[in-house]
């Protein structure tokens, strides 16, 4: 049984003792302490309202209601807007007025997980600073319950998905017409989650044939929920099979997004970013924001247009802090994540996906395969290693595990600021960091040359395998 705490919300494997997996009691226990937060950072206030959200997981439907007769114990009016995407959940927050919002998502991982992803009033995931507040208060049980007098009310608002999409469309960036005009023909992976209700909205909005694989919302994954190459093997079979000209894989909350080429090879999801950013800044010019475990195809593509690059620890709220110090014009993960600060400060695959297609269609309809040969051609080695944190001695062995790499790799250029990445010549580098949504280390590698992504990423797996 697993259950993790960290920015980025509070996830875990269903069933269990309590406080080891995500059990109704740790879903109350959170909830509670996250409302009084809120309560604590709005002390003014004499009434709260929360936006809630879900995706399509089996037990989603079922947690929801938890967190409903929670939310409404503790004096909080709940909009629920039901099956909902991350991103969606964050523009509600921001069109109601909201004091904050919840998505109850596992987002990329397996269907026998769920999770919290808390937002505050701008819409935006909670600060470091501020989730960890939310934490004590939720373990201290520092929170008290209303008396009937007092108690929230319930109120439903459907359509949420198409507002979303409307206020994407909106936006001038957005080139609906020259979209239409190209007359795409697209396959989309739902992962039979909230993106197989969201992403054929908005493709037949901007007029594009669509062909539907996996979008009954049933949340009975059919294959690993991660964006992936590994995880795609069909699409990536049936975008060339049908003649269409790409493919779209969403991950269940629909906040990462990644593209399959006209040929059925995978875009890359560290070129979701890459590509959109060139397109972005073809209208502006502005930095760019990313993580440490991203491309260095966006600082190549950031040296070419003249812009300053900027990385990050890993995690959106990482990005977006940066983002906003710096007047980002575009930033995200090199996992699919988007995100446009002129629209809303979160990643968001319908934003992402609109602005791809836009510069696509504005390429008169160049195939994917060819756009891709427009940047830096890198490989990169995704590995993970499997690692517990539910001690204190596990953290000890973590900061022991870095130490003695630190060491083996003395004179290297070198970044502690998530985990440690070493740098090597010719673009190469390794990156070594504790997951902030799993338990377990991910490793990093990237290179020019595949072989060398490749042997790097076997060599370092070696070293702390031996440790």
């Amino acid at each position: 049984m697993t259950l993790v705490k960290s920015s980025s919300g509070i996830r875990g494997t269903l069933g269990g003792k309590v406080g080891k997996g995500f059990s109704p009691i740790d879903i109350i226990q959170f909830a509670a302490g996250y409302v009084f937060w809120m309560k604590k950072k709005h002390k003014n206030k004499k009434k709260f309202v929360l936006i809630l959200g879900r995706d399509g997981r089996v037990s989603s439907i079922l947690f929801q209601k938890f967190l409903i007769i929670t939310f409404q114990s503790l004096g909080v009016d709940v909009i629920n807007i039901g099956l909902s995407t991350t991103p969606t959940v964050g523009i509600a927050v921001m069109n109601e007025k909201a004091d904050g919002g919840v998505m109850l998502t596992a987002s990329h991982n397996p269907k026998n997980w769920n999770g919290l992803k808390m937002f505050n009033s701008y819409g935006e995931f909670l600060s470091e600073k501020d989730f960890e507040k939310m934490l004590y208060i939720a373990e201290k049980k520092y929170f008290h319950f209303s008396s009937y007098k007092k108690l929230g009310h319930l109120f439903y608002k459907e359509n949420y998905i198409h507002k979303h999409i409307e206020k994407i469309l909106s936006l001038s960036i957005i080139d609906k017409k020259i979209i239409q005009q190209a007359q795409l023909k697209i396959v989309i992976d739902g992962i039979n989650s909230t993106g197989g209700i969201a992403v054929p909205i908005l493709l037949k909005s901007l007029g594009v044939h669509v062909v539907k694989m996996y979008c009954d919302p049933h949340g009975d994954f059919v294959h690993n929920p991660e964006p992936i190459e590994k995880n795609l093997r069909e699409i990536c079979k049936k975008v060339p099979d049908l003649k269409a000209n790409l493919g779209i894989s969403v991950d269940p909350d629909v906040d990462r997004v990644v593209f399959i080429c006209e040929n059925g090879d995978f875009f890359g999801e560290e070129y979701t970013l890459v590509s959109i950013a060139d397109y972005i800044l073809e209208n502006q010019l502005g930095p760019i924001v990313s993580t440490l475990s991203s491309s260095h195809a966006l600082k190549d593509l950031s040296i070419k247009k003249g812009v300053p690059y900027y990385s990050t620890p890993v995690g959106e709220i990482h990005v977006v802090k940066k983002m906003k110090e710096v007047h980002a014009v575009v930033g995200g993960e090199g996992n699919g994540g988007i995100i446009y600060p002129k629209f809303r400060y979160g990643r968001d695959a319908l934003i992402g996906i609109a602005l791809f297609l836009t510069q696509v269609s504005k390429l008169d309809n160049i195939p994917l395969s060819k756009l891709k040969k427009r940047y830096s051609n890198y490989f990169m080695s995704k590995k993970k290693i499997r690692f517990f944190f539910h001690s204190h001695e596990r953290y000890q062995r973590m900061e022991l595990l870095l130490k003695t790499i630190k060491k083996r790799y003395k004179g290297k250029k070198m970044d502690f600021s998530d985990g440690i990445k070493i740098y090597f010549k010719s673009n190469e580098w390794i990156h070594i960091r504790k997951s902030n949504t799993e338990n377990i280390i991910r490793i990093h590698t990237e290179s020019p040359s595949k072989k060398r992504a490749d042997f790097l990423a076997k060599k370092i797996r070696y070293e702390i395998k031996e440790l």
